[in-house]
């Protein structure tokens, strides 16, 4: 992929939402981008047109995220409090399907995780429950070989489950304060937590083995992402910078200033050499991953910004605001 960020342009904004876009996700052959919105809504919109294809209303308060699986298949949202869409009204803050796509794990809103098998959507069947949380789950994600799924809770916690059986593998303590987000590495060997303890902690994910903590952050961490090597680690922060680690040393390689406000996204480009940050100060800006260099700083939502996502392809750059706008960027040519 060849960057000239000096052309990035706007290609177009999609309207239609009635409250803020908490979040936007691309299925993986980047033909759909759906964005979701408070009150009530997902749009499922046709990326390479703009064309609005279909709104999912649902009864729930508000849509947190969406996200796509594997396949394409099947269309996630989910809420807080509320009930969960595509046939299971269940509540839950957090949803990750399993790589080959065939399980969708989601927090129901408290303590508990549960697994479904969604190979047939209009039935669905119900797993098992994965019980040991003491607090709300606030994130689960699965390791790149399915095996394993992870979940990171209030109670200060990281849990590992054996899919196949449900049983709880082991309980990674360290944090002091609620963890917010968990990342495997694309390899799955480490784990990485972000939390509103101001750290982020690398964990051996087969182990579970303390590996080190990352200090730096000033304030909550809201978000934490591997580039696609998995060489490095990026975390996002109310305390308004972006930081680059090295995932496997735990080493600060640099932090990334310049935004004014809380950063609540970070996406790694599909070739790991830009990193896009969007913040409550309305803008996106797109950095390069080796320098970090700000490359560009685009503008033109007119209220924070929540989510951003690029295409599988690397070409397009979607941003998700509370103006209720999503915005398309064309990021390379």
């Amino acid at each position: 992929m060849l960057w000239d960020v000096a052309t990035v342009r706007l290609v177009r904004t999609l309207e239609g939402h009635t409250g803020y876009v908490r979040s936007v996700a691309f299925s993986p052959d980047g033909r759909l981008l759906a964005a979701a919105s408070r009150p009530k809504t997902v749009q499922l919109w046709d990326a390479p047109t703009g064309a609005l294809l279909r709104k999912l209303d649902g009864d729930i308060d508000r849509v947190l995220r969406v996200d796509f699986a594997p396949d394409r298949r099947l269309l996630y949202s989910w809420g807080r409090p509320g009930a969960f869409e595509v046939n299971y009204k269940e509540a839950d803050k957090s949803v990750a399907f399993s790589p080959d796509g065939r399980l969708l794990a989601f927090a129901s809103g408290d303590d508990a995780v549960q697994l479904w098998d969604v190979r047939d959507v209009q039935s669905g069947r119900f797993v098992r429950t994965l019980e040991g949380h003491t607090d709300w789950v606030r994130s689960v994600a699965f390791s790149p070989d399915g095996r394993l799924l992870v979940s990171a809770s209030d109670d200060k916690t990281v849990r590992l489950w054996d899919v196949a059986s449900g049983q709880l593998v082991r309980t990674l303590e360290g944090h002091t304060y609620s963890v917010n987000s968990v990342a495997f590495s694309p390899d799955g060997r480490l784990l990485a937590s972000g939390s509103w303890d101001k750290t982020v902690r690398l964990w051996d994910a087969q182990t579970g083995a303390l590996l080190r903590t990352l200090e730096g952050h000033t304030d909550r961490v809201r978000s934490v992402a591997f580039s696609p090597d998995g060489r490095l680690l990026a975390s996002a922060s109310d305390d308004k910078t972006v930081r680059l680690w090295d995932a496997q040393t735990g080493a600060l390689l640099r932090t990334l200033e310049g935004h004014t406000r809380v950063v609540h996204s970070v996406a790694f480009a599909p070739d790991g050499r830009l990193l896009a940050s969007g913040s409550s100060d309305k803008t996106i800006r797109l950095r390069d991953v080796q320098t970090g260099d700000l490359l560009r700083t685009l503008e033109g939502h007119t209220d924070w910004l929540s989510s951003v996502a690029f295409t599988p392809d690397g070409r397009l750059l979607a941003s998700g605001s509370w103006d209720k706008t999503v915005r398309l960027w064309e990021v390379a040519p």
